[in-house]
């Protein structure tokens, strides 16, 4: 190695990277949320754990997978040419692997919950596979990324309970709708070079605007959601604070950005987002505390 190469950071490090380790803070909350509700008050802290290591495995599978089929195209977006991968931080045998310990730990996880997860387990998995490749195809892409996202809760639910009411699944498409609302945005960040790259999107399709109306109507349908479970459930009013919370934090949301101002995408796409689910999962866990 030269003098002047750059030092790799230890390998944990940009493992971390490449999967954005940090934005777990999207998709666990929830689990915990579908976990709380799903015995009205806490679960036990075997469930709590191996509910945790299931999300952390799939979610790094789900991230490696598509940082591993999509590197061709980050390598020609400058956005995303500097990634673990196109950047040569990281090999393809090295994802390849970590991939393979994702997955271990999900199925670890998995095992030790409620028996029905363990015929179950196969779907996310096809679904991670599944995703990466659709923006080649259809602008639908989105709805599946958030039907992914919105198997946190419902996974959680049925990993505690073995059972799957209906509840369960307006949680998960409350989750659904919010994850793919805000992947509206994200694609703005893209859409030039996603045009030329013949991939697609709802702002490819339907322009700036389109991806706006969708955001909004698509969290709007969150809310609404989130309203339909909570009175399916026996909550209480530390519940219905989070609803309201959620509804507030997606209107600042929205008001972050225009379609002739996108100056605080970044804010609006990754703080708020963040931000929303830990305040909800928050208000969910006090409440079935108490």
């Amino acid at each position: 190695m030269s003098a002047d190469a750059p030092t790799l950071a230890p390998l944990p490090t940009r493992l971390a990277r490449l999967v954005k380790i940090e934005h777990t803070v999207f998709a666990l909350p929830f689990a915990y949320v579908g976990a709380f509700l799903a015995v009205d008050g806490t679960p036990s802290a075997h469930d709590l754990l191996w509910v945790t290591l299931a999300m952390a495995g799939a979610r790094s599978l789900a991230m490696a997978l598509n940082r591993l089929i999509d590197a061709g195209i980050d390598a020609r977006n400058p956005r995303t040419a500097g990634r673990e991968l196109p950047s040569g931080q990281l090999t393809v045998t090295q994802v390849l692997l970590f991939c393979a310990a994702s997955l271990a730990l999900f199925l670890a996880a998995v095992w030790q919950l409620d028996p029905l997860v363990r015929w179950l387990w196969p779907i996310p998995v096809v679904g991670f596979v599944v995703y990466p490749y659709l923006k080649r195809y259809t602008w639908l892409c989105h709805a599946w990324l958030g039907a992914m996202d919105g198997l946190a809760p419902v996974g959680a639910w049925v990993a505690i309970t073995g059972d799957l009411p209906w509840q369960s699944w307006t949680l998960g498409a409350a989750v659904a709708l919010w994850v793919g609302g805000f992947d509206l945005f994200y694609a703005l960040f893209d859409v030039e070079v996603d045009r030329r790259e013949g991939l697609h999107s709802v702002a490819t399709r339907f322009g700036v605007h389109g991806s706006f109306h969708g955001a909004r109507l698509a969290h709007a349908a969150t809310v609404a959601c989130l309203v339909a479970a909570g009175l399916g459930l026996a909550v209480g009013v530390l519940y219905w604070l989070g609803v309201a919370a959620v509804a507030g934090l997606l209107a600042y949301e929205h008001a972050l950005v225009r379609p002739d101002d996108l100056r605080r995408l970044d804010t609006a796409f990754f703080t708020m987002n963040g931000v929303i689910s830990v305040v909800f999962a928050v208000f969910v866990v006090a409440d079935a505390a108490l």
